[in-house]
């Protein structure tokens, strides 16, 4: 295993207690053989009162008997992300590159789906992107949603 392999597993063990857990809320059969949409619920650990939702694809048995490929799932995955209370941000990193806010396993190994925070602090916005990463070139297939901190309650006319 080369050494970068090698410090992003460490990384990923190292970082875990820090990453939101999910919670799967939906599951919707797409076709006669067992492939599954699944939709899951992630509540920001480090912003109180913003949940984000991500929907994937979750391969069936039988697809992956006919198919080959049997241990990775696709990388295709949508993201919405919403305030569901009161917004309260902690110690979140307001760097270009954002933080990771949820990581899952997608193949056996060194693939996941993960959720990134980036703090667009000019426009006072949190921007949430839900992209796949492979060790070897990554992936195009990415998803963003927007939660505006404006709060018009506070702007007097």
């Amino acid at each position: 295993m080369h050494l970068t392999a090698r410090l992003i597993v460490v990384l990923a063990f190292a970082l875990t207690p820090f990453i939101a857990q999910s919670e799967e809320i939906g599951r919707v059969g797409v076709d006669w053989v067992g492939n599954d949409i699944i939709v899951e619920a992630i509540p920001d650990p480090k912003v109180k009162g913003v949940t984000c939702h991500i929907s994937y694809f979750d391969r069936s048995m039988w697809d992956r008997l006919s198919k080959g490929n049997w241990f990775e799932d696709p990388s295709n995955a949508s993201i919405a992300c919403r305030q569901t209370g009161p917004i309260t941000i902690g110690d979140i990193d307001s760097s270009e590159s954002g933080e990771n806010v949820f990581s899952e396993g997608r193949s056996l190994v060194f693939k996941s789906l993960n959720v990134t925070r980036i703090f667009d602090q000019k426009n006072q916005v949190l921007v949430y992107l839900t992209h796949a990463t492979e060790l070897s070139d990554g992936s195009a297939k990415m998803s963003i949603s927007t939660v505006p901190l404006y709060n018009p309650a506070a702007v007097k006319p």
